[in-house]
């Protein structure tokens, strides 16, 4: 399993997903599910990925090797992130046609979806949700986020925080807090975490920190979100019912 989470915010957008991938209790492993599509001062691209590696990577390798075709559209040249999210579709169809009856005849399903974002010179930062059949949806001002893998356990606090004009500090704050109570919930879901935050207009992905376990910051974070909710459940009136 996996657990990704895309922010769009007035300042900017933040992107975050955890790198653990198990193939059963015995195999699991480190692998980033970030990736990054770049041309300095002109657009910089985010794809989050979630569900069956081999389905994801594949996706994505593909995309990566479609950048040196200079008489197609790529991630490095098209004129929207709208068109991005629609090559990243393409993609998924793509994989799907190739390898969906395959996967079929072994009982897998064909299981995966891709975050997009990020700017691309001339239009507003965007983001979109992929969704494994190749369509997408886009992120709105109203609801300025978008989780995909295992999202139940980070998903309250995020509702109650994170708007459009969160400071984007709070907000990777809150975001942190977020995969925390998912790992402490789902074994399948692990640090290191793979943080990128992205300030409107800058075209370039500067900030990438990869999160461990035991990151001064992440720690300080864990304990006095875990202290603050004992503090305030003791502070709660019990009822009086009987």
């Amino acid at each position: 399993m996996t657990y990704c989470v895309g922010f769009l915010l007035e300042e900017g957008m933040v992107f975050a997903s955890d790198t653990r991938t198990n193939a059963g209790l015995d195999q699991v492993a480190i692998a980033s599910k970030m990736h990054i599509f770049e041309v300095k001062n002109e657009r910089v691209i985010v794809l989050l990925t979630a569900g069956n590696l081999a389905i994801t990577q594949s996706v994505v390798n593909s995309l990566k090797l479609k950048l040196s075709d200079t008489d197609n559209k790529h991630l490095n040249n098209v004129g929207s992130l709208f068109e991005a999210a629609a090559l990243v579709g393409d993609e998924m169809r793509a994989t799907f046609a190739r390898d969906g009856s395959f996967l079929k005849d072994h009982d897998i399903d064909f299981n995966a979806s891709i975050l997009i974002g990020g700017q691309i010179k001339g239009e507003a930062p965007r983001l979109f949700n992929v969704y494994a059949a190749g369509n997408f949806i886009e992120i709105n001002h109203e609801t300025p986020y978008v989780q995909i893998g295992e999202t139940k356990y980070g998903k309250p606090i995020i509702d109650r925080v994170v708007k459009y004009n969160t400071d984007m500090m709070d907000a990777v704050k809150c975001l942190l807090i977020s995969f925390d109570s998912t790992i402490r919930s789902n074994v399948s879901v692990a640090a290191p975490i793979d943080l990128l935050i992205y300030r409107t207009d800058s075209l370039h992905a500067d900030c990438k920190q990869r999160i461990s376990e035991n990151d001064p910051y992440y720690s300080t974070i864990r304990q006095g979100w875990g202290a603050g909710l004992k503090q305030v459940f003791s502070a709660l009136p019990s009822p009086d019912w009987c």
